[in-house]
């Protein structure tokens, strides 16, 4: 529960332009659905590691193939690249991401919170490969208080996007935050008002 509703509500209200959201929800499989690599978990104290097979390509090619022409045949959409944004926390910060890299001709904008790169290593190389292909906009999260290489993995992935590519891309680490929907819940708006700018017209967050 981001509050993604009472937020565009509020966002409205005061002129910013309004959008369709379509929420797609998940489940246990989520760890595969949402990765386009094979992913071994490893359990603590010797546990039977658990593997997960890559399904995020299906996945996309869902979104893509299916439920994207579906809303813009049904809807008054605005069904360009540029209007169109892809965006989820942990596992889908990380297909999100993907469906950057892989489809710029259909996602132009994409929110990665709390990306869960970690679980796809690969997605270093694809984006060595792919980044020159996308122009488009990319806000990065992630909590500060967030375990492991969390942060680091984060800020490599950017790095290397920004060296690669021409999009444009505003990161933030929130010292606070955790992996949790009140960290996403609070930076929703601040990822809204700056997706639908133009261009470089706005004014962004400068403190917590």
């Amino acid at each position: 529960e981001w509050g993604v509703d009472e937020s565009l509500d509020s966002l409205i209200k005061i002129g910013k332009p309004a959008c369709i959201v379509i929420g797609i929800d998940n489940g246990k499989e989520r760890m595969s659905e949402y990765n386009p690599y094979e992913f071994i978990l490893e359990r603590k104290g010797g546990g039977t590691a658990q593997k997960f097979l890559p399904e995020g390509a299906e996945y996309i090619n869902f979104i893509t193939e299916t439920l994207k022409p579906l809303v813009d045949k049904k809807y008054r959409t605005l069904s360009d690249k540029t209007n169109t944004i892809i965006a989820g926390s942990s596992m889908g910060g990380l297909i999100s991401y993907y469906a950057m890299l892989q489809r710029p001709d259909i996602f132009g904008k994409a929110g990665i919170f709390s990306p869960a790169f970690w679980t796809a290593p690969a997605i270093k190389g694809l984006t060595d490969s792919l980044a020159e292909k996308t122009n488009g906009k990319f806000f990065f999260y992630m909590g500060g208080k967030e375990r492991g290489t969390s942060i680091n993995d984060m800020q490599d992935l950017q790095e290397l996007l920004g060296e690669k590519s021409k999009g444009m891309i505003y990161s933030v680490i929130d010292p606070t935050g955790e992996h949790n929907e009140k960290a996403w819940r609070k930076w929703f708006p601040e990822f809204y008002k700056w997706m639908i700018a133009d261009g470089y017209n706005t004014v962004i967050k400068t403190d917590n």
